[in-house]
Formats: C-alpha cells, structure tokens, sequence
C-alpha cells in the first residue's frame, strides 16, 4: 500500500507512482521466473546423492544445506562420533525424502558412504582378488568386514579348522579372498580360509622341493593318535608313527609328546605324488643294537630292570631299546616252577 502522506510532503504524483509501478511488474517474465523455480525442484529426485554443507546439530538431528529450497537433516546417529560434525565441513548425503511436517527434507550419510564405498570396490576389485578390512561385528552365518563397505565372511570360511567363537575375530583385522560379487544385490562374499588353503598348498609345494630323505627338518606337534603323531613341517603334515618316536617300548605316542611341542625329526621317506611324508624321532640316534655285542660281550654279568613278566619268564631292560629275556628255567638251579 502507498503511504500517501509520504507523498504529499515529497509532492510526488501518486499517479505516477502507480504507473512505474505497473511498467516494472509487467516488465517481469513470470513463466520464466516459475520455470526456474521448477527447474530447480525437478533437478532434486529421491535416492540421489547430493553435495552438502553442516549447518549445525539441532538435537539429534544434523542440518544440512544442499542448495534446495529448505534444509535437510540427517540423524547423528549416522555419523561415527560428535567430533565428525563441524560446520561449514562438506559431504555426500542421499536425499530419502522431500519436505515433511517439519519442513525440512530428510537425507541419508550412511546410504551415500555404502553407494560410494561400493562404486570404488567394484571399480577396483574382481572376484579372486584379496582385500584386507576389520571385523565389525557378528551376523547369522559368519561375520561382516569393513573394507569400505560391509562385507560377508561366512564362519565356514573363517579358517581351515572349527574357528570357534568367530565374535573373538571382532575388532581384529582379517586378510580374505574375494568368492562373489553380486552387483544386483551389492554383496560381497569373501573367504579367509581360501587363502590359508593357497598359502599352505605354495608352502607344501616348496617343503617338497626343497627336503631330501634323511634330512633333519623341525616340527610341532599338530595331532596325536593312537598309531602316531601328526607333525606340521610348514605348508604339510608327516606322519611318525608310533614305532618311529623311540627305540625303547611305548604304549602310545602321548608318553613322549604333546599337542604343541616343537620337534626335530628326521625324514625317513617322501612320496611327492601322494604328498605324504613319513617321519622318525628315534633315527636321530644311534640304533642301540648296533655293536651291541661289544657292549654285552656273551659270559658278561650285567644288571638291568625287569619291565615284563611273562609265564614263561621275565623281561630285562639293559638300556633303552635293548631288552633281554631271562627263560624261566634259567631263574634258579634248584626251584623249577611253571610259572614265574
């Protein structure tokens, strides 16, 4: 409205007021001026990523200006800590949903964070590549890795053995091999245990190329049953078998080993087709028949330890390996019994 005393005091016409008015308003290209505006809103579609600005933290929420025609929030949920939120400070945020009761438009970091996380995975990686991440947390059927996005790493692929509790992986960073990458679904899965399996394999390759029969190699003790042990030599396990571990008598392999124990054994053979590898402790020394003669000349008198007693005599431990049988008949001149 025209404030007419204003006029009067300044003697300016209010006829022609009106008319400069009328001239600057029909001067005005309001389809053009509509069609900016529109332009402007049809240039903003729902789940596109758009650049924005933090304008501040208004309770739980952070605002954000991304050049619409009102400000957006995103929940501070969303971001790792407080201290990430600074204004003026830039970012991708995916918009979700225009204005709501509140006026404002309602926008995403975490879907922009994974929609960008995966352009570079599938930009960078391809199935059978290897990639490194930190567990972050335990999910049915194995665990989720962050390589910039969330991975799957089923517990069947957590190692070559029963892993176990697999949330004690949580917080620890693992080294896996690509299985899958579903680009409809935007999954990845990947394997720990196949690269283990690999590692193995190139190191089982070179123990067998590289050892000879006879040789001394070390060892820990991986299995023990009742036939023998399981001895890991790196990338390949060798068998010693129970009548390899000593030269003296044993009832099992678990009176001289442990699950664990680090062991020097000799390689007794090597079948490169089968990739086996027989294994022997008591090689190591000296085989105590060897001159035996001359250590119990025949007429010696000698003293040893009864191990055995059988009904048709006793059976006299010399040294370890070397065990001798006193017959019955030979315990006493003058008491002859049938049994011991």
């Amino acid at each position: 409205m025209t404030n007419r005393d204003v006029l009067k005091e300044y003697d300016i016409p209010e006829e022609e007021i009106e008319k400069e008015i009328a001239e600057l308003i029909e001067s005005y290209d309001f389809d053009k001026i509509d069609e900016v505006y529109n332009n402007s809103i049809k240039n903003f579609e729902l789940g596109m990523i758009l650049k924005g600005e933090i304008l501040g933290i208004i309770g739980n929420d952070v605002v954000i200006d991304t050049g619409y025609k009102s400000e957006g929030i995103i929940p501070l949920s969303e971001f790792d800590s407080v201290d990430e939120v600074n204004k003026g400070d830039e970012l991708e945020v995916v918009l979700e949903s225009f204005e709501d009761d509140t006026g404002l438009i309602q926008l995403s970091k975490r879907k922009a964070d994974r929609i960008r996380g995966w352009e570079k995975i599938v930009n960078v990686y391809k199935e059978g590549d290897v990639v490194t991440g930190k567990v972050i947390r335990k999910i049915k059927g194995g665990l989720l890795v962050d390589v910039g996005i969330p991975i799957f790493l089923p517990a069947s692929q957590i190692d070559t053995k029963p892993p176990g509790e697999i949330a004690d992986y949580i917080g620890s960073e693992v080294t896996c091999k690509i299985l899958k990458i579903d680009e409809v679904q935007q999954n990845i899965i990947v394997s720990r245990r196949k690269l283990i399996e690999e590692e193995r394999s190139k190191q089982k390759r070179e123990f067998l190329d590289s050892v000879e029969v006879g040789q001394v190699v070390k060892g820990v003790v991986k299995n023990i049953a009742d036939f023998g042990a399981f001895i890991d030599l790196g990338g390949i396990d060798g068998l010693l078998h129970i009548t390899d571990i000593s030269w003296g008598r044993i009832s099992h392999p678990s009176e001289m080993l442990a699950i664990g124990d680090e062991v020097e054994v000799k390689i007794l053979e090597i079948d490169k087709v089968k990739e086996k590898v027989a294994l022997g402790l008591k090689q190591k020394s000296e085989n105590p028949w060897v001159n035996v003669e001359e250590r119990y000349p025949i007429g010696s008198t000698i003293k040893g330890q009864v191990v055995n007693i059988m009904s048709y005599g006793a059976f006299i431990k010399l040294e370890t390996g070397i065990e001798g049988l006193v017959h019955i008949s030979e315990m006493s001149w003058t008491r002859h019994k049938s049994s011991v």
